[in-house]
């Protein structure tokens, strides 16, 4: 298999996506002639030209809204917010039109949206650019809100959100896009709704997405040299919520640990608490735990700004909590 950036990935899903189906077109703030803020639209102008690789004004209510008509007509478009940030600009036509016309209209229109936005901390972006609103557009029904964690997952999902004949918000972390991975060379795609084990294990099951699974990998490979198995399930895709894959890992485990870099407040990590209190109570032999970010709009200075996301010693420290030892100190040569 190829091995590729995760920005790589995403590109390439959008190219095949737009050579497979001429209803597909990308559309949002400098994703042409500029190529996108973190370059994942590289090279689509040059292929597809104007029509289909467009450039907007700086209007996200304009960018959502013209996405959202062209998708009650029957193209399939894949609008760029700049970043998670600015999609508050856009909630009016995100809330009240792309989740609710489907619904509204007895299902004689289809709004086949994908809108991707990057979010996440750890770049020094402050507070207002640094925010993960994934819990937003959750609890919205008529949404699907998709976030990979490596490139492999990028490109497949984005494949099918595309696809999709719902709105997506596919939610991409700005630490990711450099990220590489293997991505096989032949056509696939991942069905919307299902998790993924990154690391089985028989101790404790970490859940976790985006950038947090990366940090709960590590977290587990220094686990495993105290004797403590860890398993690792990716969401992958946040709503629908692959519930199964977390009630069979329970069943295995009988611990919980949600990691998360959104805040505990009404999170993402509490519906996941939720569910598995509802769904898979019997199994349990601890409390759940959960790691998350600091209450705090996000600061700038970096070693605020890092005490603030959730560590790799924090998910330790939640893994020893469940399983009731007293956790150690992680250490660094």
């Amino acid at each position: 298999m190829a091995q590729m950036t995760y920005r790589q990935a995403l590109n390439q899903a959008m190219r095949e996506e737009m050579r497979r189906d001429p209803d597909v077109f990308l559309i949002g703030e400098e994703v042409a002639e500029y190529e996108g803020a973190y370059k994942v639209s590289e090279g689509l102008l040059q292929e597809f030209g104007p029509k289909r690789v467009v450039d907007t004004p700086i209007s996200e209510e304009a960018i959502a809204g013209t996405g959202i008509g062209a998708a009650m007509v029957g193209l399939r478009p894949i609008v760029e917010m700049m970043t998670i940030n600015f999609t508050l600009l856009a909630m009016d036509q995100l809330v009240n039109h792309a989740a609710k016309l489907r619904y509204m209209s007895g299902g004689q229109l289809k709004i086949p949206l994908t809108l991707r936005a990057p979010q996440g901390a750890g770049m020094q972006l402050g507070a207002q650019h640094s925010q993960n609103l994934e819990s937003w557009f959750i609890h919205v029904p008529g949404l699907k809100v998709v976030a990979p964690s490596t490139p492999y997952d990028a490109k497949g999902l984005l494949k099918s959100a595309i696809r999709d004949d719902n709105p997506v918000i596919f939610l991409e972390h700005e630490l990711l896009y450099g990220v590489k991975g293997e991505v096989p060379d032949e056509e696939y795609i991942i069905p919307l709704g299902a998790a993924d084990v990154k690391r089985a294990g028989t101790d404790v099951t970490i859940v976790c997405y985006l950038r947090m699974v990366s940090v709960a990998l590590k977290a587990a490979e220094a686990l495993e040299a105290q004797g403590i198995s860890a398993e690792i399930v990716d969401l992958r895709t946040l709503k629908p919520m692959d519930t199964d894959t977390l009630v069979n890992s329970l069943k295995k485990t009988h611990r919980l640990v949600m990691v998360e870099e959104d805040y505990k407040s009404c999170g993402t990590g509490a519906e996941v608490v939720a569910l598995m209190q509802e769904l898979a109570f019997d199994y349990l032999d601890a409390p759940m735990e959960r790691v998350a970010t600091a209450e705090v709009p996000m600061p700038y200075a970096k070693n605020l700004e890092k005490a603030a996301i959730p560590s790799e010693q924090s998910v330790i420290d939640a893994v020893y909590r469940t399983l009731a030892r007293e956790t150690y100190q992680l250490t660094r040569v």
